[in-house]
Formats: C-alpha cells, structure tokens, sequence
C-alpha cells in the first residue's frame, strides 16, 4: 500500500485540518458547516482564528473519543501530524479560553442538528440480528450521568435523594433510542435527573418509523406510551411490571392472550377507552436463571400468533439488552466513567452529551462496515479495540494526502474486525445492586466553595504543630 504525504500550503490554517479524518465518511465537514448554517450560528463567527465553528465541533467529538486528554492536551494531538509537515514553527494551538470562548459562541443548537442529521439508522434486512417479524429493532432506555458541582449544574439538573441523603454530584438523565442490531443511537434527549424517564422518552417517539418494533422494560409500561407507538405506525413491545393482571379476552393458538388494556385516569376508563394488545406469560425452567419459576408478562402489538409466536416474541424481547450493553460501551470505555463528565456549565454539559454521542455513532457505523466487509455478525467485534484503533487511525491520517484517505479507511475497517468476540447469548440478570457506602459525612452547600488561603500565606504557615 503505497500512501501520499499531505502538502500543507502556507496560507493554510491549523483549524483547516483539525478534524478526524478517519471518521469523514460517517460525519463529513460538509454536514457540520450545514448544521451550523442552518442554526444560524455560523453568522456568529467574524474572525476565524485558531480555531473556527467548524473545527470547535469536530474537535467536541474528537474529545468523545479521548476521554483521557484535556482538550488542550487533545489540540496538540490533532495538530501532531501538521507539525511535521511543517517547514516552519509549528502553529501555537488554541489555548483553554479560546476553546472556552468558542463553546459559549457555539452553544446546543448545532450539534443537535448535527445528531439529527447524521444518526440514522443503519442495518439492512441482511444485518444479523437487526430486523424481526420484518420489523427493525428497537430499543428505549435512560441512564444518570453525574456532572461536574458548579452551582449552575446544580439548578439546571438537580440531584438524587434516598435515603442516605442527596447525590454527591448534579446528575442529569439521557434517554436514548437506539437500534439493537447495530448499537447505532438514533435519537436521544437530555434533562435533569427529575422527574422519572417516563416524562423524557416520549420524546423520542418522534424518531420512530412503521417499519420499527420498539422494545422497553417495565419502567415504560404505561398506557399512552402503547397509544403513541400505534400512532407513529410502528410496533411495540413492552414487559408489564408485577401486579393486576390486564383484563383478558381471548386465549390464542400459541398460549398468548388477546387482551384490553385500559388508560389509568378513571374518567377515561369509565368511557370505555382502551387498546387491544397480546400478552405473552412464561417463566424459566433452569433454577439456576433469575427469576426461575416466577412469572413474567409481555406486552405487544403485534397480535397475530401466526407473524410472531409468543416463543420467538419472548426470545426477541431479550434482545433488549443490546441498549444496556451500549450505554456500557459509552460510559465505562469511551466516556470513562470513573469521573464526571467535564463541563461545569449546563451548555458545556449538554455540548458534551451530544458530541459523545455521535462520536459513538461513528465508531459503531464503521464497525458495521468492517462487519460487512468480512462477512462477521458485527457483535463479534470489540467495541474497545474499535476505539483505539480509530484513536490511531485519527492521528496518523493528519500526515495523509486526501487521496490516501480512502485506502486507509480500507486498512481502518481491516483492523477494526481483526479481532474476534466470542458469540454472546441472550442476557438474563438479577435486578440487584451493590453498594458501598462511604464513611465519610455528606456534602453540604458549606462544602461546595472550599475556602482559598489568602496570597500572602502559605500552607506551612498555617499549620500548628501540637505539643501535649
């Protein structure tokens, strides 16, 4: 493979070149200028400098891919390569506030239409996995996300209580909608942690399609969520939390129930108002499965036992588990989870989530390339290998000339399915936790602004050594 080494011409800027080449086939520049374009917000930007719009956003999901780095440290990474090349002194990179100030000029906006935009779904009837019944898999689910204590967060997002006290850090909860065969994000939607991810996730019921089989846990189940899905035109299917049973009507071929399920609110059950759903009851036979022997009760729309046998519907539901394995991905390997997230004002916040996000989509989308370009069920590939590889991959296509970028990607997507998953079964897990309490007392609003000792003293001469 014989590659060319880039030209750097002297008018050109480092910003010019800031932007990870290797994921240009997922997220392209042009698409970025026209988010940018089309919120208004390029209009904000009169002088270029070291660092415009364009390359502040590219540079917010590179920073998704390299948790580690601060985005100074990150700024001297991308610009290692043009460095090189270069026949003069290098380029100073942007400094903190200059990316600071950049941020605030770029607020939300674009990078929301940038995920609108570029997150789509990506499997085809092909992709193992992605589709059953002829329906495209879905899935709904939210997570917590601790940021950093600045008052600012503390307003906008809130915190947890229980009954060891509030939170240690304001929390703010995502819910996503993703697709299961491929871990590709479609939609999502940021609020404060309270009230419940009922109240968020019928948002996203904007993003589905008649073509989609949507799948929730028992956190979901209620009433109008059935009701909104049936009026998007597309399917769901939804495990029923333990309590009274719906009211059945008819016992079909496969053992399942047509049933009617009714609205909570007392005056629109009086009036007669209710859906016609299936509802499937099974239990494991293994004792050594969770939930051996007890009962457990989906629900679905799709009714038709011949389409899809209540089996085939209970081993599908199960596939659910591929949103929990990808909010994993995203917080214990690509996010690192081990600290909060690093922006100390809502916007940073929310600029953070966003560009996590679709720098996940970009990972996921060429791991489904490099599934396909080996024929490899794109489950059998690492999502951590993946990661650093593309981190390489970014830092060495700076040096690249643009017509070598296309047989990189080829040497990119052989790397990405070197290595080798076993194949995973189907998940069942106990609904248990862990906890460590700490020792130590909670934080109160006295702690959050620690006291600063005065310039003209130092620790030393603060301290009293006691004699007794």
């Amino acid at each position: 493979m014989t590659l060319s080494i880039r030209q750097i011409a002297p008018e050109s800027k480092a910003c010019h070149d800031l932007g990870p080449d290797a994921l240009a086939t997922v997220i392209p520049r042009a698409l970025i200028l026209d988010a940018l374009t089309s919120t208004g917000t390029l209009n904000k930007e009169k002088r270029e400098r070291k660092l415009n719009l364009c390359s502040t956003v590219q540079l917010l999901i590179a920073q998704a891919l390299f948790a580690e780095q601060s985005m100074t440290s990150l700024l001297h990474t991308l610009n290692y390569g043009r460095g090189l090349l270069s026949a003069e002194e290098p380029e100073a990179v942007a400094t903190a506030s200059a990316v600071s100030y950049r941020r605030r000029q770029l607020g939300v906006a674009p990078l929301q239409a940038l995920m609108r935009t570029v997150c789509q779904p990506l499997a085809t009837p092909q992709t193992p996995g992605a589709y059953r019944f002829g329906f495209r898999l879905m899935a709904l689910d939210s997570t917590i996300e601790s940021v950093p204590d600045s008052d600012a967060n503390a307003m906008t997002f809130g915190r947890l209580k229980g009954r060891q006290g509030q939170s240690a850090f304001p929390q703010v909860r995502g819910t996503y909608l993703l697709e299961c065969g491929t871990h590709a994000p479609i939609d999502a939607y940021f609020t404060p942690c309270r009230p419940s991810e009922r109240h968020s996730a019928k948002v996203l019921l904007r993003s589905l399609r008649p073509d989609m089989l949507l799948l929730w846990d028992t956190g979901f189940h209620e009433y109008a969520y059935y009701q909104l899905v049936k009026v998007c035109g597309a399917q769901s299917l939804g495990r029923v939390p333990a309590g009274p049973s719906p009211q059945k009507i008819k016992r079909l071929s496969d053992g399942s129930w047509l049933i009617h399920l009714a609205p909570s609110d007392g005056k629109r059950k009086r009036a007669g108002e209710h859906l016609v759903l299936r509802m499937i009851e099974y239990t494991f036979t293994d004792p050594k499965l969770p939930g051996f022997q007890q009962t457990h009760r989906l629900i679905t729309s799709l009714l038709d036992p011949q389409l899809a046998p209540a089996l085939d519907l209970v081993c599908t539901y199960h596939e659910r588990w591929e949103i929990e394995i990808a909010i994993d991905e995203i917080d214990t390997h690509q996010r690192l989870l081990a600290g909060t997230l690093r922006s100390k004002t809502p916007q940073g916040v929310m600029q953070e989530l966003t560009a996590t996000l679709i720098g996940y989509y970009g990972v996921r989308a060429l791991m489904l390339q490099a599934a396909e370009h080996q024929e490899v069920d794109v489950d059998r590939l690492s999502f951590v290998h993946a990661l650093r590889i593309l981190q390489t991959a970014i830092t060495t296509s700076q040096v690249l000339a643009a017509e070598s970028l296309p047989q990189q990607g080829e040497y990119l997507l052989r790397q990405l399915a070197a290595v080798r998953l076993p194949e995973r079964h189907l998940r069942i897990n106990a609904r248990v936790v862990r906890r460590k309490y700490s020792p130590f007392a909670l934080k109160h609003p006295e702690h959050l602004h620690p006291s600063t000792f005065p310039k003209q003293q130092t620790f030393r001469e603060v301290i009293l050594v006691l004699v007794t």
